[in-house]
């Protein structure tokens, strides 16, 4: 009985922790602008910077900079991606292996436009 209670101890705390690192890790809602607003590329390229980072992936517009110290690559993985089109990148990581859908699910956090078509 005490291995029984131990282990259902052990396995409690575990997912109790597990689900307070990923509340850290999803950011606050924010009320910047609408979901909806449309961007162009020379909007985005003007967020360029490790604290001003904007993206555009698949036609979705992101602003990743609040992410960008979390990430668990280096920043320059990201940084490099700044201001622009950035689909080819969250597909391959730089080297052929797209993102796992939890990273794309996460990305949803820092949408804030729709890329306009120019």
């Amino acid at each position: 009985m005490k291995q029984l209670s131990f282990a259902a101890f052990i396995s409690f705390w575990s997912v109790a922790g597990t689900l307070f690192v990923l509340s850290l890790l999803v950011p606050a809602p924010r009320s910047v602008e609408p979901a909806d607003r449309r961007y162009t590329l020379q909007d985005i390229a003007r967020h360029h910077s490790v604290d001003d980072c904007w993206m555009a992936i698949a036609g979705q517009v992101y602003d990743f900079s609040q992410f960008i110290p979390k990430h668990p690559a280096p920043a320059a993985t990201m940084v490099a991606w700044c201001g622009k089109e950035a689909t080819q990148g969250m597909k391959t990581k730089g080297y052929g292996n797209d993102h796992s859908p939890a990273a794309w699910a996460m990305a949803e956090a820092y949408r804030i436009g729709v890329l306009k078509s120019e």
